[in-house]
């Protein structure tokens, strides 16, 4: 089996995936689906005894045997973390884990002023639609940010862009304006709200819709655009009321990891 980790800012994602030696051989494609999904919050201070204890549990409470596991791939946003997870993988899986970042990036062409400045997880983003969906695509993923990947016909990531997520976008109205509460990312139904909470969501949802929408009618002025995908926590409720996304993929960036790792052990055998 392959576990994967894509660390971001807010939350760490696992994913396990068949593997060569295991029920079935891994899958050459991006439609094959993780066996077992888990999310925990994010710890920038967490040692790679805290994460090694959560893993372990959670192994023991769906009964998978840790041997299983034959390789480890990581998409990492938060530097801090990567050595801990790199000795996490030593430690505990007795694997040395493969890093996704802008040369190892399963032959994805980046076509940035800087391509170091490509976070791993827009990598991973980018490699899964385009073996999804093909050239001509575009990732929204709502996450801590709301990004925005772009992969031309030819199938090169030609650039985006990054806005605040709307969550964050709640916590900072929250810590900034002393009258104003913290409140959930949700369809208000209405844009004229009747007490504080409405108003702030009314503002959150409709506004955030606005800038997805705007973003996208300029994009494609500027490039030809075949698929909008969405993916992250608020994949769902947004693309709801945005009709230009016409598939949600929760677990695209795990796909993307896996498709990388793939793809970077077939140039090297």
């Amino acid at each position: 089996m392959l576990i994967i980790f894509d660390i971001g800012n807010t939350n760490i994602t696992i994913g396990l995936f068949w593997g060569s030696g295991g029920k079935a051989a891994l899958s050459k494609t991006a439609n094959d689906k993780p066996i077992k999904v888990w999310r925990l919050s994010t710890l920038n201070g967490g040692t790679a005894d805290e994460y090694g204890i959560f893993i372990t549990n959670i192994f023991n409470q769906a009964s998978i045997d840790i041997q299983d596991i034959k390789a480890v791939a990581i998409a990492s946003v938060v530097p801090s973390l990567n050595l801990v997870f790199e000795t996490l993988s030593k430690q505990l899986i007795g694997k040395k884990p493969f890093f996704i970042n802008q040369k190892n990036s399963g032959g994805l062409k980046i076509k940035l002023q800087n391509p170091k400045e490509l976070g791993a997880d827009r990598i991973a983003n980018a490699a899964a639609a385009f073996s999804l969906f093909g050239g001509g695509c575009i990732v929204i993923d709502f996450g801590t940010a709301t990004t925005f990947d772009c992969i031309d016909l030819k199938g090169r990531y030609i650039g985006g862009a990054i806005a605040l997520g709307p969550n964050l976008a709640a916590q900072a109205l929250n810590l900034r304006a002393a009258q104003l509460p913290l409140v959930e990312m949700k369809n208000p139904q209405k844009a004229i709200g009747t007490s504080t909470v409405e108003c702030i969501q009314s503002g959150l949802y409709y506004g955030y819709i606005g800038l997805i929408k705007e973003i996208l009618a300029r994009t494609k002025k500027e490039m030809k655009i075949r698929h909008i995908i969405a993916t992250g926590g608020l994949a769902q409720i947004m693309s709801e009321a945005i009709e230009e996304i016409e598939s949600v993929e929760p677990d695209l960036t795990l796909q993307g990891i896996k498709i990388i790792w793939e793809n970077s052990n077939r140039k090297s055998n």
